[in-house]
Order: C-alpha cells, then structure tokens, then sequence
C-alpha cells in the first residue's frame, strides 16, 4: 500500500469532522437534554449554521415530539437555516456602510 492510502483508507471510515460528534453525547445509553442542544447551538454563525443544524437533527432525531430537548432543538433548526441564508448583523443593528455578514446566499 501507497503511503497515502492509509490515511485515505482512514478518512472513509470516520465521519467528515463538520459532522463529528462528541462520543458521549453519541453514546447509545446517553438521554439527550436540553443542555446536550443549548451545547451545539452556543456560538453559531452563518459559515457553520448548517453543520450545526444537522448535528442538532442528528442529535434530537429519536426524541418524542413533546420531549423539551427536541422543542429547543427544532427551535433552533429554524433559526440556524435563516442565519445560514440571510446572514447576521451583530451588535446594536447595522450602521451606515456596515453590511451583514455573509450567507450561503450572499
């Protein structure tokens, strides 16, 4: 094997790290909380929206419908897909001259 094929043999094994997740938190005995979600949503901006949002996905999928972790979990899916596409200004509101920053639309 070529020296580079292990590392390309270790790369399809494991997930894309945008998308990795924390090994307790992926635990199959681990019960998802509302403090599993606040975790991933904490410092989001519009160039990891996205990844984040499909953690949460991944993370709140096996919940029931009135569980509180998966109401803040789609709360959030929402807002991560509007900061992705629409973007953020941050602070007191836009100024003069001042634009959001950049979205996947942008």
């Amino acid at each position: 094997m070529r020296a580079g094929g292990a590392r390309l043999a270790c790369r399809r094994t494991r997930p894309p790290l945008s998308q990795a997740e924390s090994p307790q938190r992926s635990a199959a005995e681990h019960a998802v909380t509302v403090e599993d979600v606040r975790e991933l949503m904490g410092a989001s901006t519009p160039h990891f929206a996205l990844q984040l949002r499909n953690r949460i996905a991944k993370l709140i999928a096996p919940l029931a419908a009135d569980d509180p972790a998966r109401l803040l979990g789609e709360q959030e899916i929402r807002r991560l897909t509007e900061l992705a596409f629409d973007g953020e200004t941050r602070g007191g509101g836009a100024q003069d001259g001042q634009r959001p920053l950049p979205s996947l639309s942008a």
